[in-house]
């Protein structure tokens, strides 16, 4: 091998490199095949989807509030990524939302629609393995990312949200245009790709054994697993850094909650606009700007800021700036357009924080041991706002049914605090890196 073909490989991030690759996307589809099969439905899809299960949007609704319970699972599913390895937790995850799956899409198959009570323990059943599933999934993107200086876990984490939303967006087109072929035969094509979807779960299961390696569990010396596996829990909790990194996270992920009802619905609502044009809108700034913004987002934390908790600060920032000018904006006719512009400032922003949201934990360089107790923390802490924020955003709109200019005014002043607060957060957390690394530096001398 020439000299010069070594340096390239070198200078490949650790997770693109011979060895690693594989081990990555198998996580990254294990990350969004999971879902593809119900979840990943709901944008596009969640008219046919429903009328193929035999069930109303209302039952739909009840099944995903259900699901949001995993919120206060997170912590306690800490101790489970402490026990056991990354592969054997999404080898069992995946395995349950295969067997699930076949279930629930078999059954109008086999001439039965499954009652709203079982599909409501499914999705208990579903969120008890994505509190344990989910941070496995992103603490198996920092493992295969894992590096001496942690360069390239920032475009891993990046190109773990791009590649999920354009495989997500490739399947379910799939599925409309087909939809749209053969619109008699709807409830065939959703049964279909939802068996077939499901399926995609076996070869996925085959590709952990096979690429997917085992990392540390905690261990103690003179305690047991199960007893070593606590206490790592306990170390993660007393971290100041982890909560700095948690909080951050959580006002992006809350800032995206507010976004999904700011994009398209306030165009309608305030500046009338069309239906076409709020749907193509709504589409460009949280379909592709999603795409988008998860490759630079990776790029510019490892190769411009090198850090994904500075790329965390600025992406709150911009955040700030786009919403507090919509925010100032005068609503006139003359103002849409700008109105648009600062929301996709906005969008690009909320993705650029949401493509490296759990990154900031992974940067900490805790033990390895306890990254995965780590990462259900900050998963618990990240995801948090799916508790209050889309029933206090949704109720802000309602109540101001007859002013929705006023009502989303509220919305977007809160949006702006958010953002303000997290992004002091990730700055603080930036400070305490710095210091972190420098008094290592010393101690190393």
């Amino acid at each position: 091998m020439s000299e010069t073909s070594v340096g390239t490989k070198s200078r490949l991030p650790k997770f693109m490199q011979k060895g690693r690759i594989g081990g990555y996307l198998t996580v990254v589809l294990t990350g969004q095949f999971v879902y593809v099969s119900f979840e990943a439905f709901k944008g596009s899809l969640l008219d046919p989807m429903t009328q193929a299960l035999g069930i109303s949007v209302a039952d739909f609704g009840k099944i995903m509030t259900v699901l949001g319970f995993a919120m206060f699972m997170y912590v306690p599913a800490g101790w489970v990524n402490n026990r056991f390895p990354i592969r054997k937790i999404l080898i069992a995850f995946a395995s349950w939302r295969l067997l699930t799956f076949l279930f629930l899409w078999l059954s109008p198959v086999l001439g039965y629609n499954l009652n709203l009570t079982a599909l409501l323990v499914i999705a208990a059943t579903w969120a008890v393995w994505d509190a344990i599933g989910w941070p496995a999934v992103v603490n198996g993107v920092s493992f295969m990312a894992s590096d001496s200086d942690s360069k390239g876990r920032g475009l891993a984490m990046g190109l773990l949200e791009s590649l999920r939303r354009g495989l997500e967006f490739c399947m379910n087109l799939i599925v409309i245009g087909c939809i749209a072929a053969f619109p008699a035969h709807a409830n065939g094509i959703m049964i279909g790709f939802g068996l077939g979807y499901s399926l995609l779960l076996i070869p996925n299961i085959f590709a952990i054994l096979r690429f997917v390696p085992a990392n540390a569990v905690a261990e103690s010396e003179g305690h047991s697993k199960n007893t070593a596996a606590l206490m790592g829990l306990g170390k993660v909790l007393i971290q100041p850094r982890v909560w700095f990194a948690g909080i951050a996270g959580m006002c992006v992920y809350w800032s995206y909650v507010n976004l999904i009802y700011s994009s398209a619905p306030y165009l309608t609502r305030v500046y009338q606009a069309s239906t076409a044009q709020a749907s193509t809108f709504g589409i460009f700034s949280t379909g592709f700007v999603g795409i988008i913004a998860g490759l630079v987002a990776g790029v510019l934390a490892d190769y411009i800021f090198k850090s994904s908790t500075t790329m965390m600060a600025v992406a709150l920032t911009v955040i700030a700036i786009g919403v507090g000018v919509v925010y100032l904006l005068p609503v006139s006719d003359s103002m849409m357009w700008p109105a648009m512009i600062f929301l996709i400032v906005m969008a690009f922003g909320v993705f650029l924080g949401k493509s490296v949201i759990l990154a900031p934990i992974a940067e900490l360089h805790l033990p390895e041991d306890i990254n995965g107790s780590a990462m259900s923390v900050g998963s618990f802490l990240v995801y948090a706002p799916v508790i209050w924020a889309n029933y206090s955003t949704s109720n802000i709109i309602d109540s101001h049914a007859a002013d929705p200019a006023a009502g989303y005014h509220i919305i977007f002043l809160i949006t702006l605090c958010v953002a303000a607060l997290g992004a002091a957060c990730a700055y603080a957390l930036v400070f305490s890196n710095r210091r972190s690394k420098a008094k290592e530096a010393v101690e190393a001398k």
